[in-house]
């Protein structure tokens, strides 16, 4: 159908990128896994899926200068979702086993180990979502599918006017973790919508939603 809002999937060797175009489209997108820089960058929404360690997300993503391509969407206002550790990499940075990775550097802040008595976190989890929040709209009470050891416990980005407001949506587990984060033009759930049943079809269809505001 031509008028789904085309989202690109950055296929960069990293994440459950198969699962995640069939719940796109499932949502209501055109989505399509590619590695082209041109239709990723022209596409309506681009999807940062990610798995795995952060210093190998990292590496994976520069090798086809992933980080250029998802600065230069932001600079220019056009939507990016993270995944999973497609979220963590928008950090500062990532530690992980003692070792220090530089991330994307879109937030500031470290990525570090959940503190809680068993890890992973993998299973389903209720979220407590942000006032105002336009990814869980509708869905507020539902849960999420997380697989993770690691995350962000801290939000230090001060609001700039005349820029709204981040929207942060926290989750509970050992203690409290960023489970989702709107912030302008880039989205990021730590969780992942492709495995979350009818909850993550709906929240991806919201931001699916949003793309065609975005490009008016």
């Amino acid at each position: 159908m031509t008028d789904r809002p085309l989202v690109a999937v950055l296929d960069y060797g990293s994440g459950n990128v198969h699962s995640a175009v069939k719940a796109l489209d499932a949502a209501g997108a055109d989505a399509r896994l590619t590695a082209d820089r041109g239709l990723a960058m022209d596409a309506d929404g681009l999807v940062v899926p990610g798995v795995g360690a952060f210093s190998a997300v990292m590496a994976a993503l520069r090798s086809i200068r992933g980080d250029e391509l998802i600065d230069r969407r932001l600079a220019g206002g056009r939507p990016v979702l993270g995944i999973c550790v497609g979220m963590q990499v928008m950090f500062d940075e990532g530690v992980e086993r003692g070792v220090d990775t530089e991330g994307l550097g879109e937030w500031p802040g470290a990525v570090t180990e959940l503190d809680a008595p068993v890890l992973p976190h993998i299973g389903w989890n209720t979220v407590r979502a942000g006032a105002g929040s336009r990814l869980f709209a509708g869905i507020e009470r539902e849960r999420f599918y997380f697989v993770h050891s690691y995350g962000a416990r801290r939000w230090s980005l001060e609001p700039q006017e005349p820029f709204a407001h981040p929207v942060l949506t926290w989750c509970d587990y050992g203690a409290p973790f960023l489970a989702a984060v709107e912030n302008g033009p880039l989205a990021a759930t730590q969780f992942h919508p492709e495995k979350s049943g009818e909850a993550g079809i709906r929240l991806l269809s919201n931001w699916i939603g949003g793309l065609s505001r975005a490009s008016l």
